[in-house]
């Protein structure tokens, strides 16, 4: 399985475990032409922005380790563009989360971190 189909089915299981936890998705693979954000959704009030990190096992580090700040960064970047888009306006709540997949263990992290503007 190539990284991108292997990618795709690690942020398909982490779009069902968000929806079993409460949140209802907006949007999957939101693309623009500054980068990509995996999943949108909401949990509650808030828009919520999230990465989806694989990783088979901690010998490389903890999924979440991954989303350095290059990457939170762009991730900032086409989120303003799709609240844009979506007349989603600058007070209304919104969250950047990590959904981090180590094996068979996933670990939702809420406010993974702040806006970078």
């Amino acid at each position: 399985m190539n990284t991108r189909k292997k990618g795709e089915a690690y942020e398909r299981i982490a779009a069902e475990y968000l929806k079993d936890n409460g949140v209802v998705m907006l949007e999957h693979n939101y693309r623009n032409r500054k980068g990509e954000i995996d999943i949108i959704g909401k949990d509650g009030e808030y828009t919520v922005f999230f990465e989806v990190k694989y990783r088979k096992n901690h010998s490389a580090g903890y999924p979440v380790e991954a989303v350095n700040y290059g990457k939170q960064r762009t991730i900032c970047r086409v989120a303003d563009y799709y609240r844009m888009t979506h007349h989603i306006g600058e007070f209304s709540p919104v969250r950047y989360d990590v959904v981090g997949i180590c094996g068979a263990e996933i670990t939702w992290y809420k406010n993974a971190f702040e806006h970078i503007y």
